[in-house]
């Protein structure tokens, strides 16, 4: 199978902000009194092959090292140790506004990057209506860029890079900066793009879109790959594994604690532990619970959030008119979903117990449960809706 990007090694490092400019007197001289020199490694040991019509993700914290690998494989940054490999005409999208002149017209800044890629100018200017057009900048192309709103700065970037033609398209963070109406048209292209067999690397925190559109994932964290493989897999690894220890959830715990969720346990319809579930299957969720005094009329809740904080879904045992008189002691509450609508996804669980005119929240875990749901019919969305086909006859 033929590799579009081939990464061995790969490393770079940096010094660290406030050293001294190395010279060669300052390097020997440190080595001599057995100084280390000092530097930050943005990335460690990297190896990795993409075949040539795959669409890859990269996800990690910020930080982590994405930016500076995607860099590393277009080529405006050197390696400090290994190497990367590509086949094929590279164009990229890696920071915004990379490669404009900020006093240079919107109509200017499109030749020259083409230049910078590479492309002559009659080419360019064959081109360049689809491009003004996919953009949707007309009146604005002949006005200093330095005068762009940042959304404007992404929809020109994304657009040069597209109509270039790439055989391999890198894409950062940077297409959350535009409106929705442009992520729709960008989402179009990629998927033609994958079409026509080009290579995508795109490093985002939209979890969600990355599972949707790439073919596999890869997990860096601290600047070493954790983990290459499934979207599905790595992605449920990385929300519980690391997003919840670092801090990137808003995980939060809090509450009197007189009534208190001592353990909660996911189980499938079989009554198995597992926190991955198959949709139109049951959901079930037991919640241990200690309560410390005599608790009247207590509310328990849930909500459901997709790994992107989309709101999915919230209820409890008051607005569902569930009788509980009291609680005292310990005890189990169990909640069975089913059956459980939500199409394929991660997800995160939040439960909480509250009085009944909600004045006392006795414990909340807001984002801290998270688990999966596989749809083998591969329907697409969040949730499943009833539905039926019936063909009708013509009148």
């Amino acid at each position: 199978m033929s590799m579009a990007i081939e990464a061995r090694h790969l490393g770079k490092a940096y010094r660290v902000q406030g050293m001294a400019p190395p010279t060669l007197f300052g390097t020997v001289t440190r080595l001599i009194r057995g100084q280390p020199l000092e530097q930050f490694w943005a990335l460690r040991n990297v190896d990795f092959s993409i075949p040539k019509g795959r669409t890859v993700g990269v996800i990690g914290p910020n930080g982590s090292g994405k930016s500076s690998l995607l860099g590393l494989i277009a080529g405006t940054i050197t390696p400090t140790e290994g190497g990367v490999r590509t086949d094929g005409r590279i164009s990229s999208l890696l920071e915004l506004g990379a490669g404009f002149h900020p006093d240079l017209t919107g109509r200017e800044n499109i030749y020259l990057n083409a230049a910078i890629l590479g492309i002559a100018h009659e080419d360019v200017t064959r081109r360049f209506d689809h491009i003004v057009d996919f953009a949707g900048l007309r009146e604005f192309i002949d006005m200093p860029v330095k005068h762009y709103s940042s959304g404007m700065y992404v929809r020109l970037g994304f657009s040069v890079a597209i109509e270039m033609n790439p055989d391999i398209l890198l894409i950062d963070e940077v297409l959350a900066v535009g409106d929705m109406a442009f992520q729709m048209k960008c989402l179009d292209r990629i998927r033609l793009f994958q079409k026509q067999g080009k290579t995508l690397l795109i490093v985002s925190h939209a979890l969600e879109t990355v599972e949707q559109f790439c073919d596999e994932v890869i997990l860096i964290h601290e600047g070493e790959k954790i983990m290459e493989g499934k979207p599905e897999e790595v992605i449920f690894s990385y929300l519980k594994e690391y997003m919840v220890r670092i801090g990137m959830l808003n995980v939060e715990e809090h509450g009197t604690r007189e009534a208190e969720m001592t353990d909660v346990v996911l189980r499938d319809e079989y009554e198995n532990e597992c926190t991955q579930f198959e949709t139109g299957g049951a959901m079930i969720v037991d919640i241990h619970y200690h309560a410390r005094r005599r608790i009247d009329k207590p509310v328990f809740g849930f909500n459901i959030k997709t790994g992107n904080g989309f709101y999915v879904y919230g209820s409890n045992t008051q607005i569902e008119n569930v009788p509980m008189d009291h609680i005292e002691g310990q005890g189990v509450m169990r909640l069975r979903i089913a059956p459980l609508t939500l199409q394929s996804g991660n997800f995160f669980l939040s439960l909480s117990i509250h009085s009944w005119d909600h004045s006392v929240q006795y414990h909340r875990r807001e984002d801290w449960h998270p688990f999966a749901v596989r749809d083998p019919h591969g329907a697409q969305g969040v949730f499943q809706l009833r539905h039926a086909w019936a063909l009708q006859e013509k009148a």
